[in-house]
């Protein structure tokens, strides 16, 4: 039996989920995204706001630099924008920067785009991204994580968080990164899942394009126009 101060939490908990129109996605449950089943530690439980049935349509990663350049930050808004035309929806995880240009691309272009936080969803971080979350919701699309209600968006969250963005994806494109990034943590996530990783080239003379670049060395796909990414999942020439 629970003691009345932890029966009186959780009865908050649970009013809280229901006025929030928040859903509790298991492993089990239809909705739950099939491909992230198939990655080491997949999450148990899923905490979601907005559509739950886009869940388990194609998806394609956008991460990149927090402190981006103007170029990342046009590039990310194009190829989120016209992939997301194309009805794949965009996952990233609502940072500052690049995953928030992708999150703003797939909007503009009125499409789906799924945001993967490193907090519960009690809670958007950062705050400067309140309106995006917004509209991605507006625009039918989902804000989901795996931490409880309550969690704080601590710094060991974040590389737990982007198992689920690569493994919840086809492919993951990079738009920026340093030489020593968490972007970089995702690309390893993503070829330890078996999903693809395609870079944007960048400038040789930036910083922000150390991690792309070396990519590139290492065998990466190169893309150099939103289509070279669409084609490998629909197939033929659009």
């Amino acid at each position: 039996m629970l003691d009345k101060e932890k029966r009186k939490k959780l009865n908050n908990h649970l009013e809280y989920i229901k006025n929030n129109n928040i859903e509790i996605i298991t492993i089990k449950d239809k909705e739950y995204p099939q491909i992230l089943k198939q990655i080491y530690d997949p999450p148990i439980v899923i905490y979601l706001i907005g559509n739950k049935n886009i869940l388990n349509n194609t998806n394609i990663a956008i991460i990149g630099c927090r402190e981006c350049s103007e170029y990342g930050k046009n590039m990310a808004r194009q190829l989120a924008y016209n992939i997301a035309n194309n009805k794949i929806n965009i996952v990233s995880g609502l940072a500052k920067g690049i995953d928030a240009e992708s999150h703003i691309g797939a909007i503009q272009a009125n499409a789906k785009t799924i945001a993967v936080l490193g907090n519960g969803i009690d809670t958007i971080y950062p705050k400067e991204n309140i309106t995006i979350a917004k509209k991605i919701i507006e625009k039918g699309g989902a804000i989901i994580t795996e931490y409880p209600l309550g969690t704080m968006p601590e710094r060991k969250n974040f590389p737990e968080r982007n198992r689920i963005v690569s493994g919840m994806s086809k492919g993951v494109i990079v738009v920026e990164a340093k030489e020593k990034s968490g972007t970089l943590i995702t690309v390893d996530f993503a070829l330890e899942q078996g999903r693809d990783v395609f870079v944007v080239p960048g400038n040789l003379n930036s910083e922000n394009s150390v991690g792309t670049n070396e990519l590139i060395k290492q065998g990466a796909k190169i893309i150099t126009n939103y289509k070279d990414v669409v084609e490998e999942y629909k197939g033929g020439k659009i």
